[in-house]
């Protein structure tokens, strides 16, 4: 907070003033051409012409798509330069026709483009550049391989060359005021490409093949994230607030120049990738010890492979009078890790009692970090082991007859209605609106769209959006002295539509309803044969609980199960600046007025939206990739090493539900199978542990996991119990929380955590830290 107060120098004045005499830069970000970037950026040069801004087109020839020429109609268009390229005619910005005209907004389609050979300026990015410095702000789109460094990185994952005229630079996205990710699925853009009557060989094109139109939206969608995550760091540093922000993952590997630093090095490697997270490698060495010849040798082969798995090293000397522990987790707060992967302790439990645990120093130190101790094979497997590969599932024999419950089971799943979702990072990004614009587009199609539940909130753009779709009646339910409202799903099956629209996918429904939730409604009329578009926000996830209330200290109550989301055939981002979202609030188009104070001090702070946007960037990333991986095809993230099995330790308390949501994310990454248990000793359980129980075994299962409860003779027994359990099953990972006994107990009753990690050396464990949200 002390930078609010600080004095600003002359320099940073006269900067200050030189910006408010130039204009503002907004990018329409695409994966491929035939995205929509071109109707968006007309959407928007319409809704500022509305509102009373001075807006123009120009670098655009009279030839236009039909269906964008209505977009169009009212915009005035400056007049472009023609030039003849190879046969055909390309078009350059008027720029001094524009200076002289001096309007306030310019939209420009198509930032990537070479000027013709005897221009002033010759890109059309330089034009660009000079109508922001005669203060004219500028629209424009650009695809994610026209950026410069993105485009070999775009041909080297879909194995094609790449034409394009002119690449970006790859800053071009840092300097903008405000970049707008246009995320579409594969399915959108081909179905579009095939509508399109005017260019019908362009669906053809190796770039636009489905496999290959999900590699560039994951390269987008990971692109726009790190950005982001650049926003959310510097926003934090500037209000002081230390520590991991819950939106990503950092992971980074401590390890020594010993012959198990690579294992640990390719471990960190590949959570890291598939997390979607950054990986860091720290070697803590004593300053006044010299490497030894074998150490140098194996501190040379660490630097080259962090190199090679695009990681970053560094080395930190430690003073005689230094604690590692302590250092390993002032680094690793520095550097915001949210998990720190380390090798086993070679310490006795003499040692331990005596000297402390490495991990439970760092455990005390930090409440935010977690610690994965990586499994000891060396002992079965010898010293220079390596990590398996995935292992091969048994090819599919096209010849062997379906048995009748898989018959009965493809049957369901061609009869049953298709699922999108439209996710967003906040209320007001324009979730429900595009989902009616899209009704609107099935509608003029000739496809059956009905509205089943909508949810405006008094938002007049959303509701002219309704237009001529039908809306059904909602199903009145008496309750107490009160008639409530609710979305009629029997009406629904009886109207029998091709496609029905239900906004808010994560809402309970009300007392006295035949189901509780409104996913499980969705899921009814899908089984009817009957699809449907529906909408939430990503703190609704219910995996994402203790990430969203670590970011805004906030516990959402509603939340929608992963499967549901996995298992949709379209997943699309809306995605929106956390600066033009706060606009928006203060313009009334969320919330009513009397709200906006509070609510933009609240749950709409822009450290909240930052994460909240990177947060959903990233979860949509790893929808397309797991997507991508059920197809075998090449992902972003690497192939898992082998079959992994998890299994997550809980008791009684209250951190467990998020033990068990941490074990589904782990699980469901590394399409691993999974189980939470409990045992219970000789005591009986009070009516509030069994309550307890039930709803630690309710989220399991509602997640997709397998809730085991044990029984023990007596306490001491329950660890003996766990690891039979854990080794019946062949885990590889065992999930297990924070000790909540002090070092006293630890060293006369045992550490529960040392005691595991002693037993279970061939399995990796994950201690996850007993987080606290962060509510700076």
């Amino acid at each position: 907070m002390v930078e609010q107060f600080r004095k600003k120098s002359p320099e940073e004045i006269l900067q200050s003033i030189s910006k408010m005499h130039r204009g503002r830069l907004k990018i329409i970000l695409g994966a491929v051409s035939g995205s929509g970037k071109t109707f968006h950026l007309l959407m928007e040069g319409q809704s500022l012409k509305r509102k009373g801004i001075d807006v123009v087109i120009a670098g655009t020839g009279e030839a236009i798509h039909p269906k964008l020429a209505q977009k169009r109609e009212g915009l005035e268009q400056i007049p472009s330069i023609e030039w003849n390229h190879l046969g055909g005619v390309r078009h350059d910005l008027d720029v001094e026709a524009l200076i002289v005209r001096d309007p306030e907004v310019v939209l420009v389609d198509g930032l990537a483009c070479r000027n013709r050979p005897n221009a002033p300026r010759l890109t059309r990015f330089e034009d660009v550049q000079t109508l922001l410095n005669h203060n004219i702000s500028v629209i424009t789109t650009v695809n994610i391989y026209e950026l410069s460094g993105m485009k070999e990185m775009a041909e080297r994952l879909t194995k094609i060359e790449v034409q394009i005229q002119q690449c970006v630079p790859e800053d071009t996205l840092a300097q903008a005021d405000e970049v707008k990710l246009l995320d579409v699925t594969p399915e959108a853009i081909l179905k579009r490409l095939q509508d399109d009557e005017s260019n019908p060989t362009r669906i053809k094109h190796p770039l636009l093949q489905k496999d290959n139109l999900h590699v560039l939206r994951e390269l987008a969608l990971r692109f726009v994230a790190t950005g982001v995550n650049e926003d959310l760091e510097e926003y934090r540093e500037k209000h002081g607030m230390v520590g991991a922000s819950g939106a990503t993952e950092r992971i980074l590997v401590s390890a020594q120049y010993h012959w198990n630093g690579s294992i640990l090095v390719r471990r960190g490697q590949q959570v890291a990738k598939r997390l979607g997270g950054e990986l860091l490698v720290v070697c803590f060495r004593p300053a006044s010890k010299q490497l030894t010849k074998e150490e140098a040798t194996f501190k040379r082969a660490m630097m080259k492979l962090v190199d090679k798995v695009g990681g970053v090293f560094d080395e930190q000397t430690l003073q005689w009078d230094q604690d590692v522990a302590g250092e390993l987790v002032a680094y690793a707060m520095d550097n915001n890790v949210t998990r720190i992967v380390m090798g086993q302790s070679k310490r006795t439990r003499w040692e331990e009692i005596w000297y402390g645990s490495i991990v439970h120093k760092i455990l005390r130190q930090t409440k935010n970090i977690d610690i994965l101790i990586v499994a000891d094979r060396s002992k079965r497997d010898g010293e220079r082991v390596m990590p398996t590969k995935r292992r091969e599932t048994a090819p599919f024999n096209p010849y062997r007859r379906l048995s009748e419950a898989e018959m009965e089971q493809e049957i369901g799943k061609i009869r049953r209605g298709t699922l999108k979702v439209y996710v967003g990072a906040a209320p007001g990004v324009g979730k429900t609106y595009t989902m009616l614009r899209e009704g609107n587009e099935l509608a003029q199609n000739g496809i059956d769209v009905v509205i089943g539940l909508l949810e405006t909130h008094g938002r007049k753009e959303t509701s002219e959006q309704v237009g001529h779709l039908p809306l059904l009646p909602r199903k009145r339910i008496p309750y107490k002295n009160v008639t409530l409202e609710e979305m009629d799903t029997d009406e629904i099956i009886r109207r029998n539509p091709e496609v029905v629209l239900v906004d808010e996918l994560a809402h309970t429904n009300v007392w006295g309803s035949q189901l509780e939730k409104r996913y499980q409604d969705v899921e009814r009329i899908l089984d009817a044969g009957i699809s449907v578009i529906s909408t939430m926000n990503i703190q609704h996830l219910e995996s994402l609980n203790d990430s969203v209330e670590q970011i805004t200290g906030i516990r959402v109550r509603e939340t929608v199960p992963d499967h549901i989301l996995h298992q949709a055939d379209e997943v699309e981002l809306i995605d929106i600046s956390p600066k033009a979202l706060r606009q928006r609030m203060r313009e009334g188009n969320i919330y009513a007025m009397e709200k906006m104070e509070q609510s933009l001090t609240h749950f709409f702070k822009t450290g909240n939206l930052i994460a909240l946007r990177e947060l959903a960037l990233r979860e949509v990333a790893d929808d397309v990739d797991e997507r991508l991986e059920a197809w075998e095809r090449r992902t972003l993230r690497g192939p898992w090493r082998q079959q992994e099995v998890i299994f997550v330790c809980v008791n009684l308390r209250a951190d467990s539900e998020r033990l068990i949501r941490r074990g589904f994310r782990i699980a469901y990454r590394l399409k691993a199978s999974w189980h939470a248990a409990y045992v219970q000793d000789h005591e009986p359980l009070t009516d509030e542990e069994r309550t307890q129980l039930e709803k630690l075994k309710k989220l399991t299962e509602r997640l997709g996991g397998r809730f085991e409860k044990y029984e023990a003779a007596s306490k001491r027994k329950v660890f003996t119990k766990l690891v039979l359990h854990m080794n019946e099953k062949n885990t590889t990972q065992v999930v297990i929380g924070q000790s909540a006994r002090t070092r006293w107990k630890e060293i006369c009753g045992g550490s529960v955590i040392q005691r595991l990690l002693r037993e279970v050396r061939h399995m990796d464990v994950l201690v996850v830290a007993d987080h606290a949200p962060d509510t700076t």
